[in-house]
């Protein structure tokens, strides 16, 4: 029996995917995928039919867990770790290279973080309003 795992994060959110032998299964959080929304579980199925038209046949499942962050940088995190997973599985190089052509944050992590605030100010980038009077 093959096990892989893998890991990504997106913001403040840190995911891992356990791949193991299955027929396609995927949850998230213990969830199936089936019960997010119609954009957050479009996002998740992205690294599948890519997989699928590249390889053929799905022989995995996926258990992602996640942690911190919100809940779409969750499921942002878990897209990187499940693509990221799935090239490990297969071991294919064109799967990689149709990853990339695709979208290439699905696997390299997107490293932007907030600004830090500065001293004397109210947010990271605005500055105190000045009046003449």
């Amino acid at each position: 029996m093959k096990k892989v795992i893998s890991s990504g994060k997106r913001k403040r959110a840190v995911a891992r995917a356990v791949l193991i032998d299955g027929s396609g299964k995927i949850t998230l959080n213990k969830k199936g995928y089936d019960s997010f929304s119609l954009f957050d579980r479009l996002k998740l199925q992205e690294p599948m039919k890519i997989a699928e038209h590249v390889l053929g046949k799905i022989n995995f499942d996926a258990q992602i867990t996640t942690r911190g962050g919100g809940s779409k940088g969750q499921i942002e995190a878990a897209r990187l770790a499940l693509a990221k997973g799935i090239i490990d599985f297969s071991g294919s190089e064109k799967l990689k290279d149709a990853y990339v052509d695709y979208d290439r944050n699905m696997i390299v992590a997107d490293v932007r973080r907030k600004e830090a605030y500065k001293p004397g100010d109210s947010k990271a980038r605005s500055k105190r309003q000045k009046s003449f009077r």
